[in-house]
């Protein structure tokens, strides 16, 4: 018995004494190149449906929902005299491109479809439903659903979404989620919007989960402004990514572990290179 206790004793000692298997926290440039077109491409698809739910926000709080839709009609209709809308009920169906004329909204030319629904009006709480088939501004293309509801105290909107956007021209093919509140820059709306929140991603490269502080995102611009992400990879790997204007084309973006970092510049068509 008391061998057998002694032989225990000195197990133990012997397995807490074994190392633990360090975590990789290192940064190659490969892995920053690619969280930093990873990260681009989502703002992308993010910015496109921003853009198109942006255009659905002109009608009259407290209405009837049939009311309120109609309002959206008449406003779709006088931006984008490109679209053809049907409405029925409190539902809009709205096909970009099938006449003739302007198609473009905050910097991006719409194709495909877009069906809105008011599904609640009052003082307290307006919800919106979104519906969107192949919608595309030639750079992504947009396929799923969002429900965005207003906070008229904290001058905000909620967005929860879950799509599935495609790169245009190679047809790279992710699906993701994500849940976002979205508030007016200091030029205003028509500027554009900074955005708290999170969302993630999937795609033949793994799994990506973002979390959003604070970013400040133009209609034009392909990333943030300003502001950071905070990026874990499928190597579960935890990045910082942060934005700086350069120049009304270029936007900065750094990406540091906390003990190397690297620097990238992004262009307003989304193109990546070193910097």
């Amino acid at each position: 018995m008391r061998y057998r206790a002694l032989a225990g004793l000195v197990l133990t000692v012997v397995l807490s004494g074994c190392p633990k298997e360090k975590e990789d926290d290192t940064l190659t440039f490969a892995e920053a190149l690619q969280a930093v077109e990873e990260s681009t491409l989502s703002s992308q698809a993010q910015s496109l449906q921003s853009a198109s739910v942006e255009i659905t926000t002109s009608f009259t709080i407290g209405q009837a929902v049939e009311n309120a839709a109609q309002e959206i009609k008449d406003f779709v209709g006088t931006q984008l005299p490109c679209a053809e809308i049907t409405l029925a009920d409190a539902t809009l169906t709205v096909k970009y491109g099938a006449k003739p004329g302007n198609c473009t909204y905050k910097g991006h030319k719409f194709s495909g479809t877009h069906s809105i629904q008011v599904e609640k009006n009052d003082q307290a709480q307006v919800l919106v439903h979104h519906t969107w088939a192949d919608l595309t501004n030639g750079v992504v293309k947009l396929n799923g659903t969002a429900d965005v509801t207003w906070d008229f105290q904290e001058l905000s909107r909620k967005v929860v979404h879950k799509v599935e956007w495609t790169r245009v021209h190679d047809g790279f093919a992710v699906s993701g989620e994500g849940d976002r509140i979205q508030t007016p820059l200091a030029g205003g709306v028509l500027e554009g919007i900074e955005i708290d929140g999170h969302r993630s991603w999937a795609s033949v490269r793994g799994e990506w989960n973002l979390t959003i502080d604070g970013v400040q995102m133009r209609w034009v611009d392909p990333v943030p402004q300003a502001g950071s992400y905070n990026l874990l990879t499928p190597k579960n790997k935890k990045l910082g990514l942060s934005f700086q204007r350069v120049d009304e084309d270029t936007i900065k973006v750094t990406v540091s572990n906390g003990k190397r970092s690297f620097n990238f510049d992004v262009s307003k068509i989304g193109t990546v290179k070193s910097s």
